[in-house]
C-alpha cells in the first residue's frame, strides 16, 4: 500500500507537470502582435517549439497559402497575408524553431544542423490547415524558406496531392560565393567535425538599410529577431544548407507540383549602402536563382521583377504591386 501511494503521488506530480507545460507550447490560439492575426505554439521534438500564425479571416476558405520566412527573418509582412485572404485563400505562416516568435532565451538564433529538422514544423502547420477544413495548399517560401520547402517536397512529396503548388520568392538554391569558396571551401567546411564553430558573414548592414524605415526603406520590424547585421553562422548550419542544395542540384529532380519562381532582375554587391541596394537583390545571385530554380520540375514559370529587392514583397510599392498581381494571376489558373 505504501508503494502504491508513492506511485500515485509520483503520477500526480507528473500529471501536474505536464499540465503546467501545456500553456507554454499551447494548443489554443491567442492574439498576435500583428493586427488581424493570431498565433499558436507548436510543441516539437527534443523540447523545441515553433509558432504558427494565421489570419483571422481564414474561416470561409478551403484553399490556403502557407508561408515560410528566410534566414535572419520571421513573419511580419502582414500585407502579404492580408492580400492572400482578400483573394479568397486562407493564410498561415510559421516562425521556425529559434526564429522570431519561437526564439527562447538562451537559444542560438537560427541554428540548425539539418534542414530536414524543419519538416516537423511544415508537417504541423499542414496538419493545422487540414484540421480547419483546408483541402488545397500552396506553399510560399522566401530565400532559405524556399530552399527548405523545395527540400521538403523532394523528400516528402505532395501529401497525396494536398500540396498543389510551390511559390518561390528569391529562393536560396545556391551559395552566393566565388567559385573557390563554393566548390572547394564550403565542401571542406561541411565535413569539419566542429559543427558549433561560428563563421562570420561580414559586417554589412546595407540590406537592412534598404528595408528599414529609419534608414532608406519602408518597413519597421523587430531587429532583435531580424538583425541589422547578419549574424555568424555555425559550421553545422553551413553543412545543412550545402547538403540540401546539393540534393536539389542533382539531375532529374522533379518536385511534383507547378512552381512559380520569382526573382529580381539583377544582383547588387558591396558593403556600403547605395541607391542600387533599393533596386536589386543584395543577398543572392539572381542568375543562380534562375539556373537552379528552373531545374526543380517540369512545370516552372519564372518571373523577373525589375527593381525587386531580395525579399520581393518588401520592394518599393510599384514593384511589390506587380509581384502581388503576378502571384494571384499564377494562382488563379492552378
Amino acid at each position: 500500500m505504501i508503494v502504491c501511494n508513492s506511485l500515485w503521488r509520483k503520477a500526480i506530480v507528473v500529471l501536474f507537470a505536464i499540465v503546467a507545460v501545456l500553456p507554454a507550447v499551447g494548443s489554443s490560439w491567442k492574439p498576435d502582435f500583428l493586427s488581424g492575426y493570431e498565433q499558436r505554439r507548436l510543441a516539437l521534438g527534443n523540447g523545441d517549439v515553433a509558432t504558427v500564425v494565421r489570419h483571422l479571416g481564414n474561416v470561409a476558405h478551403r484553399r490556403a497559402v502557407v508561408y515560410l520566412h528566410g534566414f535572419n527573418d520571421y513573419f511580419f509582412q502582414s500585407q502579404l497575408g492580408d492580400s492572400i485572404v482578400a483573394h479568397g485563400y486562407s493564410f498561415y505562416a510559421v516562425d521556425l524553431r529559434r526564429y522570431g516568435r519561437s526564439l527562447r532565451q538562451g537559444e542560438r538564433p537560427f541554428d540548425v544542423g539539418d534542414l530536414a529538422v524543419y519538416f516537423e514544423e511544415i508537417d504541423s502547420v499542414l496538419s493545422v490547415a487540414k484540421s480547419e477544413g483546408i483541402r488545397n495548399v500552396y506553399l510560399l517560401g522566401h530565400s532559405t524558406g524556399g530552399l527548405i520547402l523545395s527540400y521538403y517536397l523532394q523528400r516528402r512529396g505532395t501529401g497525396a496531392g494536398f500540396i498543389k503548388g510551390l511559390m518561390l520568392n528569391s529562393p536560396f538554391l545556391d551559395m552566393n560565393l566565388s567559385w573557390f569558396e563554393e566548390k572547394i571551401l564550403v565542401p571542406i567546411v561541411s565535413i569539419m567535425p566542429f559543427k558549433s564553430m561560428l563563421i562570420s558573414q561580414g559586417n554589412s548592414r546595407a540590406y537592412s538599410e534598404s528595408l528599414l524605415k529609419k534608414y532608406h526603406g519602408e518597413w519597421s520590424y523587430n531587429t532583435s529577431w531580424k538583425f541589422e547585421v547578419s549574424p555568424k553562422v555555425s559550421v553545422g548550419w553551413i553543412t545543412a544548407i550545402h547538403r540540401a542544395q546539393k540534393k536539389l542540384h542533382k539531375n532529374g529532380v522533379d518536385l511534383g507540383v507547378p512552381i512559380m519562381l520569382m526573382r529580381s532582375a539583377h544582383s547588387v554587391s558591396g558593403g556600403e549602402w547605395t541607391e542600387e541596394f533599393n533596386r536589386g537583390d543584395s543577398v543572392l545571385d539572381v542568375d543562380d536563382i534562375s539556373k537552379f530554380g528552373r531545374r526543380l520540375g517540369s512545370d516552372v514559370d519564372e518571373y523577373v521583377f525589375d527593381g525587386g529587392l531580395h525579399d520581393l514583397i518588401l520592394s518599393a510599392e510599384p514593384v511589390r504591386n506587380r509581384v502581388y498581381a503576378t502571384m494571384f494571376m499564377w494562382l488563379s489558373v492552378r
